[in-house]
């Protein structure tokens, strides 16, 4: 009796997703990262790399979404598996425009650096603390004695006033004198007194809690 030969099939393969699927994850991630931290990427001579890399995100996602709606065309024959990097991206989509993502990174900024800040003021108020730039008199730079709490070289500007000292821990400071932080008043002290402001009222002024402000000039 002859034997019988086995036959083998071999399963076909599908068209794959997860390239696309991979790109959209990645891409949209840094495109978050990018918003998010704008704010704190601001800083000379970083803030000019943001000229360039904010536009050139904006493009790759644009580009990169109209690309995955081709993937609709695909549904048909793949499955519902290549409507997913569209999503992807639309989900990021709505989070940029309707989710506060510089204030959740300015908030998790000043829970985290709290603490030290804090104890940086009392250094400041009890006088151990003083102006070491002889450039600037308003100015201490911290260096690395310190943890690293205010942008652009880890200074700190003071203001001795006849009501209390004014500190202010940057967040980030750009060309022509730019910056924001978060500023420390005196018991009952105004914000807007802060030398800095004495040609120009803030341009941003957040409270954020007793004795703490965000600002911009």
């Amino acid at each position: 009796m002859a034997e019988a030969i086995p036959q083998t099939t071999t399963a076909a393969t599908g068209p794959s997703v997860r390239a696309a699927l991979a790109s959209a994850i990645a891409i949209s991630a840094l495109t978050l990262a990018v918003a998010t931290f704008e704010l704190a990427m601001a800083d000379w001579p970083s803030g000019f790399v943001l000229l360039a890399v904010v536009p050139l995100m904006a493009l790759v996602f644009c580009g990169c979404t109209l690309w995955s709606a081709t993937l609709l065309l695909r549904i048909r024959n793949g499955g519902a598996k290549f409507a997913l990097p569209l999503l992807i991206y639309a989900l990021t989509l709505a989070i940029l425009i309707y989710a506060p993502l510089q204030q959740i990174a300015l908030q998790q900024n000043f829970d985290w650096h709290r603490k030290t800040r804090e104890r940086i003021v009392a250094l400041v108020e009890a006088g151990e603390l003083k102006p070491n730039v002889a450039t600037n008199k308003n100015l201490i730079a911290l260096g690395d004695r310190e943890p690293n709490v205010s942008a652009g070289g880890n200074d700190i500007v003071v203001d001795e006033t006849d009501e209390g000292t004014y500190v202010l821990f940057l967040t980030s400071r750009g060309l022509k004198h730019y910056f924001t932080g978060f500023l420390r008043v005196p018991p009952d002290g105004d914000p807007k007194k802060f030398f800095e402001f004495e040609d120009k009222p803030p341009s941003q002024l957040v409270r954020y809690d007793k004795d703490w402000y965000f600002v911009a000039n």
